[in-house]
């Protein structure tokens, strides 16, 4: 198995092993060091009173890519700091993706850039993420975490 590829399926392992994401049935597209790919098609239990996608959703497709692509190297990160803005609303029906990348790292935080898109690519909301890195191993198996 390639380096590229047990990445991603860390990563897929940290997924399953979280099971908010995987009740709103999010899933891990791509993944490497400091990236996360991921992905959520808009059904009926993620709209809110206006028949529009929960921002709380479309905030918790972004968090999963941000946890991801800085838990990625293989030490813990927590996510201390947020903000998304909302620019589009989505849709019923919609599949949204959340694309992470990190903008800087050093031995204590991490910044991320994590855009979430529709399937016309058009940006439905920014977030922007900072992650405090822990000194405990994260290797996907749940110890150190």
């Amino acid at each position: 198995m390639s380096d590229a590829s047990s990445m991603i399926e860390r990563m897929k392992r940290y997924l399953a092993r979280d099971p908010y994401p995987v009740s709103l049935g999010i899933e891990c597209l791509d993944g490497a060091p400091g990236r996360a790919v991921v992905q959520m098609r808009v059904v009926e239990r993620h709209l809110n009173h206006n028949g529009t996608c929960h921002g709380g959703a479309i905030f918790s497709l972004a968090d999963t890519a941000f946890g991801l692509a800085s838990n990625a190297y293989g030490v813990a990160a927590a996510g201390i700091d947020v903000h998304i803005t909302y620019n589009v609303a989505a849709k019923l029906g919609d599949v949204l993706t959340a694309t992470a990348t990190e903008v800087s790292r050093n031995r204590k935080l991490g910044v991320y850039r994590i855009e979430v898109t529709n399937a016309e690519n058009v940006l439905i909301a920014g977030f922007t993420g900072t992650a405090y890195i822990t000194s405990r191993p994260n290797d996907g198996s749940g110890a150190g975490e």
